[in-house]
């Protein structure tokens, strides 16, 4: 009996013993779960694991073909997507050193246009192999060469004949007769003119870096220098004539024509102004500047000016060269100004459309 007793008080600690340890553990996951919560609450949201980004570079394969015989020339390999024209004549230079980047023009198809050199390859490939065909394009001249040699020209020209050498005029007669005093004037307006060209050339337009064929030079040298010597002799004759209206006439074409220089040079100067050129350009706004105000009526004021100037020189000599040379350079013009005014039409939103291209209400 005493056993048994002895028994059942062992099984009762045990089962406390057990109730107990059961407890102790519980608390403990308690203690245990409660600081996990607070540590992942403090943690904040969990983040998604960044995906780690493999960039792909597409390479072009170029193949190069003569434009006359259509046979392959070379193949460039590894040509990546932001590779412009200019890259690939680079890379071909080196390839085929006869060829030189200035010289060659590159096509899509044969008789088609060249490719500017800021024409990304991206642009034109519709696969990873793009044919290009190449031509030579002869002796090549920069383009502030062709302007310098435009307009020193006729400056250089028309002073020659405004001295009156001997082998150009008699030389009993020249001296014989004395110079109105338009001569002398028509001198100093012809001067400004080309010397604000070349000054404005030097510092004020941004030329293009690219190339243009010898044989374009020579025949803008031959027009300007073959009209500026017409002219001049003219002008400068010992047997020149005066105009109909004397100084009346003279004063007032000679004050338009100044007015005419200044308001050119001033849209020169806001034409070359960062915000009117390059890719993010907008179309230029007028200023407090009175000159600039003809952007108001036209889109190419700086032609309007150059043909107002010519038309003045025209009255104020009042000779036939001169106003055929003015008729001329007018058309001419009136043809680069509507060509800009479709540009201006298509590429900026806010155009105005009622605008004219050269003449103001009229062309």
């Amino acid at each position: 009996m005493f056993k048994r007793h002895k028994s059942l008080a062992s099984e009762r600690k045990r089962a406390l013993l057990s109730q107990r340890a059961t407890r102790f553990i519980l608390k403990d996951d308690m203690r245990n779960f409660h600081f996990l919560s607070k540590l992942v609450l403090s943690a904040g949201p969990l983040r998604p694991t960044p995906a780690v980004k493999h960039s792909k570079t597409t390479h072009f394969e170029i193949e190069i073909l003569d434009a006359q015989t259509r046979k392959q020339i070379c193949i460039l390999d590894k040509v990546t997507q932001p590779s412009t024209i200019h890259d690939v004549k680079q890379k071909f230079h080196k390839a085929c050193p006869k060829w030189y980047p200035s010289r060659v023009g590159l096509q899509l198809e044969c008789g088609g246009p060249f490719l500017k050199d800021y024409v990304t390859i991206q642009s034109i490939a519709a696969s990873s192999i793009v044919t290009l065909y190449a031509t030579d394009l002869g002796q090549q001249v920069s383009w502030t060469t062709v302007f310098l040699a435009e307009y020193t020209g006729p400056l250089l020209i028309y002073l020659l004949f405004y001295l009156r050498i001997p082998c150009i005029y008699d030389g009993k007669e020249s001296a014989r007769r004395l110079r109105h005093p338009v001569v002398h004037l028509a001198c100093f307006c012809h001067c400004i003119h080309y010397i604000r060209y070349l000054l404005e050339t030097l510092f004020v337009h941004k030329v293009s870096a690219g190339h243009t064929p010898l044989k374009n030079l020579i025949m803008s040298c031959a027009f300007y220098w073959g009209f500026t010597s017409w002219i001049a002799y003219y002008i400068n004759h010992p047997l020149y004539t005066p105009p109909s209206f004397g100084n009346r006439q003279i004063t007032v074409s000679a004050i338009n024509f100044l007015i005419c220089e200044a308001g050119n040079h001033f849209i020169n100067v806001m034409l070359s102004h960062p915000n009117h050129t390059g890719n993010n350009a907008c179309f230029p706004s007028p200023n407090y500047n009175p000159f600039t105000w003809m952007f108001f009526l036209v889109s190419c004021p700086n032609y309007t000016y150059e043909i107002g100037s010519w038309i003045s020189f025209t009255v104020m000599t009042q000779t036939l060269p001169v106003g055929i040379f003015t008729l001329l350079m007018s058309i001419q013009m009136s043809l680069w100004a509507q060509k800009k005014h479709k540009i201006y039409l298509r590429k900026f939103n806010s155009y105005i459309h009622r605008k004219s291209a050269m003449i103001p209400f009229i062309l």
